[in-house]
C-alpha cells in the first residue's frame, strides 16, 4: 500500500461514515408512517390517483404478492419498450428493436435492482428505452428493496402486529423524499464535470489524425472477397471521423448510483469519459454508491430506538470491506510477475511496473480502480471503471468473493441491510446453541419457522450460482461463450452467475453472454436471486412481528458489542467461504498458482 491508497482510502471512508448518520435519520422518518412537511402535495395526489389506501396496512403475504404484481408488471412494461423501440419517439439513430432473449434479460435484469447488461447501450437502446424503461427500474428496484427493509425493521418493532405497513406507501416515500430530489442534485453535478445530458442526435466529428487500418475487401455479390485458400482478401481504409454518442447520460447515471444499479447509459459504463469525465466525479461517484447502504445502518438503528445495534452492523460491514479494498488494492499494485519477469534484473518492484494497468483507465489508475472494483461488488452495484476480467488473478477472487457472501457488505439498498440481517439471526441461533439458551434478537425469539426461512434466504443464491455456473459448463451453448479456455475461462462463468444471482451487474467482460442462452439463463438467476429472498425476508417479518416482545434479562445476549460484531463477520465469512471454495479453487486459486509457477519456470531458465 502506497502513501496515496491510504489517503484516498482513509479520506473516503471518513466522508462516507459523516455523511451516512444525518441522511440514516431522514430516511427513518420518511418509514414513520406520520405525514411529512409536504405529504398533502406529494404524497396524497398520487394515492388518490392510485386508488391507494395510505392508512391501510398490510399482512406480509399482501405485501409480498404487492411486491411481486409490481415488478412483474414492471418486467413487462421494460420488455414491451425494448420490443416496440423502433415505433416509438425520442430514437434518433433508429435503433431497431432489441431481441426477444436480449429484451427478457434486460427487463428482468433492471427490475431486480441487477443491471446485468449484455448489449451496449449506445448501439441498443433507444433515448426513450433508457429514460422511460431502464432508469425508472433503478428509482422502484432500489425503493422496493429499502420497502421490504422497511418490513422487517417494524417486525422487530411491533408487539403482536398483525401488518407491517403498505407497500404502495413505502415504495411512494421512499421514491419522492430520498431517491428523486438526492438524483437530482447528484445529477446536477455530473453535468457540471462534463457528464453529457441532451436529446441530440450522435455527432460525426473530425479526428485529430486519421487512422489506417486493413478491413475485409467486399465483392460484387456484397459479401467478403476471399483467396485461393479460402482465407479474407484484406484492403487498407482510412478513417477520418468519429461518431461521438449523445443522450440524456447524466439523469440516469445519478440513480444507477445511488440506488445501487449500476446499469451504464455506455457500453463501458464508468470507464467511458461521458459517464465519469473527472477523477472528481469517479470520488463523487464512488461516495454515491455506497451512502445508502450505510446510511440504512442508522436508520436501523433509529427505528429500533437503539442506535447501538445500527453501529454494530456498520462495523461488521465496514470491517470486511476494509479488509477486502486493501487486500485488491495489494494485488493490483503488485502487477503481472511475467511482465516483471522481462526485466534483465528479474527483480522489478511494483514500482517499477506501475502496478497492474492492463484493463484500467490512465486518468483513474491502479489504486481508484481497485477501490471501485470492491466498492461496487459489496454494493450490488455493476458498474466498473476498469475490466475486472483483467485484474491479476488474486485481484479478481477478490471482488467475486464480494458478491458470493451475499451482498450483505453494505450491499443493495435495502437488500444488503435485510440480507445483513439474516446473518444477525443466523449468529443468535449459532450463539444460542453454544450456551444452551433459546435464541432471540431484539427482544424477539428465534425459533424454527424463522431458521427454515433463514435456511432458504442463505441458501438459495449458491445453489443458482453453482447450479447454474455447472450448467452452462456442462452444455455446448455454455461453453461456445467463453473466450479464455481453462481456470480463466470457469473464473468468466462463476462471475457472471454470482453476479447474476447476488443481483450485482458487473462482469468479467471475457464471457460472449448475449445469447439466447446465457440471456435465457442469468434472467431466471436474477429473478429467482431478488425474490427468492425477498419472500423468506417478509415471512420472517410476519412471524417475529406477531410475537410479543421480551424484556432484557441478565441472560439476554448483546447484540451491540465486539463480541456480536466478531460472530457476525465470521458467520458471513464461513458461509459465504465454505460454500464457494472448491469454486473459488478452480478458478482464480489455479490461475494465481498457474501465473506464479510459469514465472518461476521462466525465471529458472533464464538462469
Amino acid at each position: 500500500m502506497t502513501p496515496t491508497s491510504w489517503l484516498l482510502f482513509i479520506v473516503y471512508l471518513a466522508l462516507l461514515l459523516a455523511l451516512a448518520y444525518p441522511l440514516g435519520r431522514l430516511i427513518a422518518r420518511v418509514a414513520d408512517p406520520k405525514p411529512l412537511p409536504l405529504s398533502s402535495v406529494l404524497e396524497k395526489p398520487l394515492y388518490r390517483l392510485a386508488g391507494v389506501k395510505a392508512g391501510e396496512g398490510m399482512s406480509w403475504s399482501t405485501y409480498a404478492i404487492s411486491v411481486l404484481v409490481f415488478n412483474l408488471i414492471g418486467a413487462v412494461f421494460v420488455y414491451g419498450i425494448q420490443r416496440l423501440q423502433n415505433l416509438l419517439p425520442l430514437n434518433p439513430q433508429n435503433m431497431a428493436a432489441v431481441t426477444a432473449d436480449s429484451a427478457f434479460n434486460t427487463s428482468v435484469s433492471f427490475v431486480t435492482n441487477t443491471n446485468w447488461q449484455g448489449y451496449g447501450g449506445e448501439a441498443t437502446m433507444s433515448y426513450l428505452t433508457q429514460m422511460l424503461a431502464l432508469a425508472v427500474q433503478n428509482y422502484f428496484s432500489a425503493a422496493t428493496g429499502i420497502a421490504v427493509m422497511f418490513v422487517l425493521i417494524r417486525a422487530f418493532v411491533a408487539r403482536s402486529a398483525k401488518t407491517l405497513g403498505n407497500f404502495w406507501v413505502d415504495l411512494t416515500r421512499v421514491t419522492v423524499y430520498v431517491l428523486l430530489p438526492m438524483s437530482i442534485v447528484f445529477a446536477v453535478f455530473l453535468v457540471s464535470q462534463g457528464v453529457v445530458q441532451n436529446f441530440s442526435a450522435y455527432k460525426e466529428v473530425s479526428t485529430i489524425e486519421k487512422v489506417v487500418y486493413q478491413q475485409p475487401k467486399i465483392g460484387p455479390d456484397g459479401q467478403p472477397m476471399k483467396d485461393a485458400k479460402g482465407e479474407s482478401v484484406m484492403e487498407e481504409a482510412t478513417a477520418a471521423t468519429q461518431t461521438l454518442p449523445m443522450g440524456p447520460a447524466a439523469s440516469q447515471i445519478a440513480i444507477k448510483q445511488l440506488g445501487t444499479n449500476g446499469g451504464g447509459f455506455f457500453n463501458v459504463n464508468s470507464a467511458h469519459p461521458y459517464e465519469n469525465p473527472t477523477p472528481l466525479s469517479n470520488f463523487a461517484e464512488l461516495f454515491a454508491i455506497l451512502l445508502i447502504p450505510a446510511a440504512l445502518c442508522f436508520t436501523f438503528g433509529d427505528m429500533v430506538r437503539d442506535k447501538r445495534q445500527g453501529i454494530a452492523l456498520l462495523a461488521a460491514m465496514t470491517a470486511i470491506f476494509v479488509a477486502a479494498s486493501l487486500a485488491t488494492m495489494h494485488f493490483e499494485q503488485q502487477g503481472n510477475p511475467r511482465i516483471a519477469a522481462l526485466h534483465v534484473d528479474q527483480v522489478t518492484s511494483s514500482a517499477q511496473t506501475g502496478g497492474n494497468m492492463e484493463g484500467k483507465e490512465v486518468r483513474f489508475g491502479v489504486d481508484t480502480s481497485a477501490l471501485w472494483a470492491v466498492v461496487t461488488t459489496a454494493a450490488s452495484n455493476g458498474s466498473v471503471n476498469a475490466m475486472h476480467d483483467s485484474f491479476t488473478p488474486l485481484g479478481g477472487a477478490v471482488p467475486m468473493l464480494m458478491m458470493q457472501l451475499g451482498e450483505v457488505v453494505f450491499g443493495g439498498v435495502g437488500s444488503g441491510l435485510y440480507g445483513m440481517l439474516i446473518f444477525a439471526l443466523m449468529t443468535v441461533f449459532i450463539a444460542g446453541l453454544m450456551i444452551g439458551r433459546t435464541p432471540e434478537y431484539l427482544g424477539k425469539k428465534i425459533e424454527s419457522f424463522e431458521i427454515k426461512m433463514i435456511s432458504i434466504a442463505i441458501l438459495v443464491t449458491p445453489l443458482l450460482v453453482l447450479v447454474g455456473t455447472a450448467i452452462a459448463l456442462m452444455t455446448e451453448a455454455g461453453r461456445a461463450g467463453i473466450a479464455n479456455p481453462g481456470a480463466h475461462g470457469f473464473s468468466e462463468v462463476l462471475y457472471a452467475l454470482s453476479s447474476a444471482a447476488n443481483n450485482n451487474g458487473s462482469a468479467f467482460a471475457g464471457l460472449s453472454a448475449n445469447t439466447p442462452f446465457y440471456n435465457t439463463l442469468l434472467g431466471i438467476a436474477m429473478w429467482f436471486g431478488r425474490f427468492a429472498i425477498i419472500i423468506p425476508v417478509l415471512a420472517i417479518a410476519g412471524s417475529l412481528s406477531a410475537k410479543k416482545r421480551l424484556e432484557v434479562t441478565a441472560g439476554t445476549m448483546p447484540t451491540h458489542g465486539p463480541l456480536f460484531i466478531v460472530l457476525l463477520i465470521g458467520t458471513v465469512l464461513i458461509v459465504g467461504a465454505l460454500t464457494y471454495i472448491p469454486a473459488l479453487a478452480l478458478g482464480p486459486v489455479v490461475e494465481h498458482l498457474q501465473l506464479v509457477g510459469t514465472t518461476v519456470t521462466s525465471a529458472k531458465a533464464g538462469q
